[in-house]
């Protein structure tokens, strides 16, 4: 099939599951491939997805009974109780006032091998991902750093080069204000980014959900994976740019 551009296009039969998909900003770099079309699920209600179906409900029991429905299955389990900080840090605080995280990797992963579709699971430094890539939003021109690591199920692609940082994230840090290209995509208070700086660093015009996103993808890491995923599975496809 031919985009509008006249470079040809993936076929519309192209399905992608975005688990775990919060707003959508997964969903929206796999949407920049033209005639994909992704479907999210997430635990709670998501009024600002943006994709083209949406299942509330379990992300693991949905990939269970589902995921073999699809090409290839994105999925971001919560990173609250995986990341260094949580298992190391504040380990102590969390329990002394009875704070629990789910521990959700380790059967998100049973639950995507057994489909025998090819994935991609993300997460932070410190969770059980493996960790085949890392991307960064210097890589990408965004004002956001926000290190992401990706496990790659049933495919690979090369780690792209990791650009020098171009200085400080802009904020406040241990009572001192440093100034920055980067904004701080996370918390809030402290010279932490407002909604619109959000908005601006990580390409995502859709939502206003200040909680939601700061939890969300930059598109431009997935879409960067969806363009090597399908350089793996037809070398000779020309994908619109």
């Amino acid at each position: 099939m031919t985009h509008p551009n006249g470079i040809q296009r993936v076929p519309d039969a192209f399905r992608v599951l975005d688990a775990y998909s919060c707003i959508g900003g997964a969903t929206a770099g796999y949407q920049r491939i033209p005639g994909v079309h992704v479907t999210g699920v997430d635990i709670q209600a998501q009024p600002d997805y943006c994709g083209d179906a949406f299942h509330q409900g379990d992300a693991i029991e949905f990939i269970r009974a589902h995921g073999q429905e699809y090409d290839f299955i994105h999925a971001s389990p919560p990173c609250q109780g995986e990341g260094a900080p949580t298992k190391g840090t504040n380990a102590r605080r969390n329990a002394a006032i009875g704070r629990t995280y789910p521990r959700l990797i380790v059967p998100t992963r049973v639950a995507l091998e057994a489909t025998g579709r090819p994935y991609v699971m993300e997460n932070v430094a410190g969770s059980e991902v493996r960790k085949d890539l890392r991307l960064c939003g210097e890589m990408f021109g965004l004002d956001v750093i926000m290190h992401r690591y990706f496990e790659l199920g049933g495919w690979s692609a090369p780690q792209p080069t990791h650009r020098r940082h171009r200085g400080y994230v802009r904020g406040w840090r241990h009572g001192v204000y440093r100034d920055g290209p980067y904004v701080a995509a996370y918390g809030a208070g402290g010279g932490k980014a407002t909604v619109r700086e959000i908005r601006d660093a990580k390409g995502i015009d859709w939502s206003t959900d200040h909680l939601r996103l700061r939890e969300a993808l930059p598109p431009a890491y997935t879409e960067w994976i969806a363009r090597a995923w399908l350089a793996t599975l037809a070398p000779t496809l020309e994908v619109a740019a």
